[in-house]
């Protein structure tokens, strides 16, 4: 069983704010509709489609501009994340995704969102890495990374 949905806020990999989409009833009931971020899709609700498209619009601009923002200051930007390394030279467990966003949060003095660094492969080894961080569906940050030996 379905229900159409009036979608209020984006929703990752479902839809944007002001679409109107077929759900099931389970995710409708358990998720979407507790969380305010979508009604079932009635004559009256339809009236406000366009203002709720509008203020989806609205909000998606700010965010881009935040995003980007972030994307300037952390493009080209050279963090160094100490580790202890084995006597073969590798590091006793790796340095992950996360330590390179708490690096870079520490470093911009701001709290980064840890996801951005998903789809880093954990470093290894010491050594000077090109990290590539995903901002948003659209926007990419470089960042240089230097595994260095922990004294």
């Amino acid at each position: 069983m379905t229900m159409m949905m009036l979608f209020l806020r984006d929703v990752p990999d479902q839809a944007r704010a002001g679409e109107v989409k077929r759900v099931s009833r389970g995710y409708a009931r358990n998720y979407l509709l507790p969380k305010g971020l979508a009604e079932i899709a009635t004559d009256e609700t339809m009236k406000r489609l366009d203002k709720v498209k509008a203020e989806g619009d609205a909000e998606r601009a700010r965010e881009t501009e935040v995003v980007e923002e972030l994307a300037e200051a952390l493009d080209n930007v050279t963090v160094t994340i100490p580790g202890r390394i084995t006597p073969t030279g590798r590091y006793y467990g790796a340095i992950s995704g996360v330590r390179i966003a708490d690096a870079l949060g520490e470093l911009l003095e701001r709290e980064l969102d840890r996801r951005i660094t998903n789809s880093v492969e954990p470093i290894r080894e010491p050594g000077e890495y090109e990290v590539v961080l995903n901002l948003s569906s659209e926007i990419r940050a470089t960042v240089n990374v230097i595994a260095s030996i922990e004294e």
